[in-house]
């Protein structure tokens, strides 16, 4: 379980800047999820189920102005930057682990 720091920016205006810490890396992942969920529920408040595949989570990644994160590496006491390549990849092998379908 590695601290994590999600650092969003959605639009171009730096005031737009936010940040969530996150226990561990995972939940930093499901974090950036129900961001994209709650983006959703905004644009369709009237409807009562909500559901997406990868790419559109991933075009939605894709036009935040800045998404990063900074993971807690313990063996040089200090955290470590990704940026939104290396979020989505990591999404990707969650998700294909939460299916049941082995991580490739």
């Amino acid at each position: 379980m590695a601290h994590t720091i999600l650092l969003v920016q959605p639009g171009s205006n730096p005031e737009t800047r936010t940040y969530t810490d996150y226990e561990s890396f995972n939940e930093c992942l499901e974090g950036v999820c129900k961001i994209y969920e709650k983006h959703l529920k905004r644009r369709n408040p009237n409807t009562p189920t909500i559901s997406y595949d990868l790419s559109q989570l991933f075009d939605f990644i894709d036009q935040l102005a800045d998404l990063s994160c900074l993971v807690y590496q313990k063996s040089v006491n200090a955290y470590a930057p990704y940026n939104k390549d290396w979020i989505k990849e990591k999404i990707y092998i969650l998700m294909r682990q939460a299916a049941g379908a082995p991580a490739v």
